[in-house]
C-alpha cells in the first residue's frame, strides 16, 4: 500500500506542527518476486574473524566499537553533546560486539540526533542495521534514510537534504527512509515498519503540498521494544526517466515488502549517497519525555546483507 504521512524534514527544513497528519491514497500492492533473497545473506556467509567491510560488496560498516566513531561519519548531530552515547550492547547478543550507539532524545529540549554519511553509490544498494526500542520509548518522527544528491562535492552534496512540502525536481533529489510508523497512534509506540518516500512523482496531499509518501504492506505485527531487531532495505536506481526503480525491506531476514516501478530519478547524476542514522523526536504524536534508540552493526553494500550469523 502507498499512503502519505506527514513529517517533519530533518536538517535544513521544518514543518509547523499543525502541518503533522498522514493521508490515505490510492494503494499499490508490493510486488511479487522471487528475485529478492531472504534469511542469510553476505553477513552470515563471512569466516569466522573476518570483518564484513573487507567483503568487496561492502560499502562501509559501523559497529560502534570505537569511541571515536564520530570521525567515521561526515556530519553528526548531537545536541550540547547529550544525545549520542556509546552504551554496552544489553541484553548481550552474540555477533553484535560489545558496544552500541544510544540516541536519547528528549521533548523540550531537543529533537534527538544522529549522524550522516555520504559514499559512493551503487546502482542496488542495500543498507543493514540492528535496532533496540527503549521500554519507555514513544513514537519516532524520523529514522533511517538514505538520500540522493547531484554529486559528492560542495553544495550538491546537500541537494537531498531538507524540502519538506515540495515536490522534488527529477535532476535534484529523491530519499527513502525505513521508519516506526504509529498511524495516528492507533497502533503502540513505536509502531510498524514503513518506507516514508520523496521522489518527483510522488503523489501530493489534499493541500497540494507533498509530505512524503508512505510504503507499507497490508498487515505486520507491531515493532517490539527492548530487543534486538535486525531491519535491512534495499533500494534499486531506476534508468534514468524510466519506471523500473525498486525498494525493499527485510526484518530479521524476513521479506516484509518489495515495491517496483519506481520512477526515481531523471538524470543519471542523482544518485543515492548518503545515509543519515538518526532518531527524530517531535511532539506531534510522543509524549513521552525521554525516548531511547540503540542502534548497532550498521553495514551499507550492494549485495543482500542479512543477519548476523550468531545473532539471529
Amino acid at each position: 500500500m502507498i499512503t502519505m504521512n506527514r513529517h517533519l524534514r530533518t536538517f535544513l527544513i521544518s514543518v509547523p506542527s499543525c502541518l503533522l497528519t498522514v493521508f490515505a491514497l490510492q494503494s499499490q500492492e508490493p510486488a511479487m518476486s522471487g528475485s529478492l533473497p531472504e534469511g542469510e545473506g553476505l553477513a552470515a556467509k563471512a569466516a569466522p574473524g573476518e570483518p564484513l567491510d573487507s567483503h568487496p560488496a561492502v560499502i562501509f560498516v559501523e559497529n560502534f566499537e570505537r569511541n571515536d566513531f564520530r570521525s567515521r561519519w561526515d556530519e553528526t548531530r548531537d545536541a550540547g553533546g547529550r544525545v549520542l552515547s556509546l552504551v554496552p550492547v544489553e541484553p548481550a547478543a552474540p555477533g553484535l560486539g560489545e558496544q552500541c550507539l544510544k540516541v536519547t532524545a528528549t521533548l523540550g529540549a531537543n529533537t534527538g540526533g544522529g549522524m550522516t554519511k555520504w559514499f559512493e553509490p551503487a546502482d542496488r544498494l542495500f543498507v543493514r542495521f540492528y535496532v533496540k526500542f527503549d521500554a519507555g520509548c514513544d513514537y519516532v518522527h524520523h529514522f533511517v534514510t538514505l538520500r540522493a544528491n547531484r554529486s559528492l562535492k560542495g553544495q550538491d552534496r546537500w541537494s537531498g537534504f531538507g524540502g519538506a512540502g515540495l515536490k522534488p525536481d527529477g535532476d535534484g533529489r529523491f530519499s527513502t527512509a525505513l521508519e516506526p510508523w504509529g498511524n495516528w497512534g492507533r497502533w503502540p509506540a513505536p509502531g510498524r515498519w514503513n518506507f516514508y518516500s520523496y521522489w518527483h512523482e510522488m503523489n501530493a496531499a489534499p493541500d497540494g503540498k507533498f509530505w512524503g509518501n508512505s510504503f507499507k504492506p497490508e498487515e505486520q505485527p507491531d515493532i517490539d521494544k527492548e530487543r534486538w531487531i535486525c531491519a535491512e532495505f534495499m533500494l534499486q536506481h531506476n534508468t534514468p526517466g524510466k519506471p523500473d526503480g525498486e525498494q525493499a525491506f527485510w526484518i530479521d531476514g524476513q521479506l516484509r515488502g518489495h515495491w517496483k516501478g519506481i520512477n526515481w530519478r531523471t538524470s543519471p547524476t542523482l544518485k543515492a549517497n548518503a545515509l543519515t542514522l538518526e532518531s527524530y523526536v517531535t511532539d506531534r504524536w510522543t509524549k513521552n519525555r525521554t525516548n531511547i534508540v540503540f542502534f548497532d552493526e550498521l553495514v551499507i553494500a550492494r549485495e543482500y546483507i542479512g543477519p548476523s550469523k550468531s545473532a539471529r
